[in-house]
């Protein structure tokens, strides 16, 4: 298959990229930072995210998966200290780099025989704490632009869907915690696996919660 991995320079992106690389795939990991791997593209750029969608187009004709990994997080101590620029930085993260990549992207999904479009959420969405303010209202965002590109997917061999964490650990986190537990944390390297199964499943606009018994949707 070939599958593209924005926000490929992060421990969630390296570990979706070591998934498929392993499984003998194309993989097309994306990075604003040009991380050792990836291609150096900044997905804020309207421009050069049509760029990157020819040059996928031109090379290979379509994807058959699109795993969006672009985030990041800024909060409080208290609804009243929420700083709007971090909303501001949020609303770029989070969803203008959702937008640009689905809609250059869309025709190259469809034109896979079993495409599949997956972002990662927060259980934050749900129920946003005071400190969370942006950060919940931003991942609530690209939920409902997700949920929108999975109704333009309908009636096609192609899916999109939300895979719910309360947060993400890695190997590094433990190393720099070791008294630390994450209790609910999602491991990376299980987000990947998750990642894997969505071309096992036909589902399309659900919500996968990787916090609750494994299958489960919201």
């Amino acid at each position: 298959m070939i599958i593209l991995v924005t926000g490929a320079g992060g421990p969630a992106g390296q570990a979706v990229v070591r998934r498929f690389t392993g499984e003998g795939h194309t993989v097309i990991g994306v990075d604003r930072s040009g991380a050792e791997g990836t291609l150096a593209v900044d997905l804020l750029d309207t421009d050069a995210v049509a760029r990157l969608a020819w040059e996928v187009e031109a090379e290979y004709g379509r994807v058959d998966g699109i795993v969006h990994l672009v985030g990041g997080w800024r909060g409080s101590k208290t609804f009243a200290e929420t700083s709007l620029e971090d909303w501001a930085l949020l609303h770029d993260l989070l969803i203008r780099t959702l937008q640009h990549v689905t809609l250059a992207f869309e025709s190259l999904l469809r034109a896979s025989e079993r495409g599949r479009f997956a972002i990662v959420s927060a259980k934050a969405a749900e129920r946003p704490t005071q400190g969370n303010a942006a950060y919940g209202t931003a991942k609530a965002a690209s939920e409902a632009w997700t949920l929108a590109f999975a109704d333009a997917l309908e009636g096609t061999a192609s899916t999109a869907n939300i895979l719910v964490v309360k947060a993400l650990v890695h190997e590094g986190m433990r190393a720099a915690n070791p008294e630390r537990t994450f209790p609910g944390f999602t491991d990376v390297d299980d987000l990947a696996e998750a990642i894997d199964d969505l071309w096992k499943s036909d589902a399309n606009g659900t919500r996968i919660d990787l916090t609750a018994t494994k299958g489960e949707t919201a």
